[in-house]
């Protein structure tokens, strides 16, 4: 980095239906990283009719559609299925407990969920509206152990939830996975069994595989994320959550990319790219609720500046450098850029 980055890290703050849902989608893409914010608000109401178990359930909350995909009132939807469901305001999350004793969290604008404490990636963001979650149908669906069936027009949607298999003489493993098609290896994982031979009589298997299972997400340290949180604080605490969000993307942007070291701390302390790792502010840096929110989010995915490896303030940071700069977003006080 130039010496003048020094200065810029410390200073940085039915058939139309779809086809028109299709055409809304395209045109998110083109505004960016900051879609994840706008989503919400891009997202339109489609009338339909729910089923759940195969009762006509009553929504006070609408059916959106976003990016071509069909969204629900999370937490409405998991009661309905005899699932428990409490929203952390703070955090912007979440919690399930399902009728078959998995626990869920999902967060606002996150991509990575948590099923039984391991972590996923999953292909859309949920996203809150008019204070409510809101999960995409199918892997809401998954979560909850249902499947869905949608009229071709999309006005129906139902969603059953699927009984376990009850493991007996005769009917182990193997016939659950015949009578499924769901390969064994694939059942065992689903219900956190290492071999066959945890599978005991009497035993109740899930059988409804999430798709989001084939992206598995790796666990960060707890280290990782204090590190983040601190250096989110010292460099933009004063900012608002998007603002500390912004600047813990540009970290984890660096770590994923070729130019910059590939670990947090390697980031962080990479010659004297952020001072306050090497004049004790950092050591010092206590965050707060906020910070610690802004780093878990980014370690688990949620971007606002998409691809952005650089962070200043506009009103200091002046010259031809900083002006050639490709500026993605300005949250606060900070631009970020690529």
């Amino acid at each position: 980095m130039k010496n003048g980055e020094v200065h810029m890290i410390r200073e940085g703050k039915s058939t139309i239906w779809l086809m028109s849902v299709m055409v809304l989608g395209l045109l998110l893409l083109s505004f960016g990283p900051m879609s994840v914010v706008s989503t919400a608000e891009a997202a339109t109401e489609h009338q339909a009719a729910i089923k759940v178990n195969g009762k006509m359930a009553k929504l006070s909350d609408p059916i959106l559609v976003q990016g071509g995909r069909m969204y629900l009132p999370a937490a409405r939807i998991a009661a309905l299925t005899g699932a428990e469901a409490s929203w952390d305001n703070d955090n912007e999350e979440l919690t399930i407990h399902t009728a078959a004793s998995d626990k869920v969290v999902l967060g606002n604008g996150v991509p990575v969920v948590y099923f039984n404490e391991l972590r996923y990636r999953m292909d859309a963001l949920p996203f809150t509206r008019d204070g409510r979650l809101y999960a995409p149908l199918r892997e809401l669906a998954e979560l909850l152990h249902a499947s869905f069936q949608s009229s071709a027009d999309g006005d129906t949607i139902e969603i059953t939830v699927e009984p376990q298999k009850v493991v007996a003489d005769g009917y182990g493993l193997a016939e659950v996975s015949a009578d499924t098609g769901i390969a064994e290896a694939q059942l065992l994982k689903r219900n956190g069994l290492a071999a066959k031979a945890a599978v005991k009589n009497g035993m109740k298997l899930d059988v409804v595989i999430p798709s989001f299972f084939d992206h598995p997400v790796a666990s960060y340290t707890e280290e990782d994320l204090t590190l983040l949180a601190k250096i989110t604080m010292v460099e933009a605490g004063y900012e608002s959550y998007e603002g500390q969000l912004a600047v813990a993307n540009v970290i984890m942007n660096r770590v994923n990319n070729p130019a910059f070291p590939d670990t947090i701390k390697g980031v962080i302390y990479a010659g004297k790219q952020f001072p306050p790792a090497h004049n004790g502010l950092l050591d010092k840096s206590k965050p707060h609720a906020s910070a610690y929110r802004a780093a878990k989010d980014a370690l688990n995915g949620k971007n606002v500046v998409g691809k952005a490896v650089y962070f200043f303030n506009p009103d200091r940071a002046k010259g031809s450098y900083w002006s050639s700069m490709n500026v993605v977003a300005t949250i606060g006080n900070h631009s970020f850029a690529q």
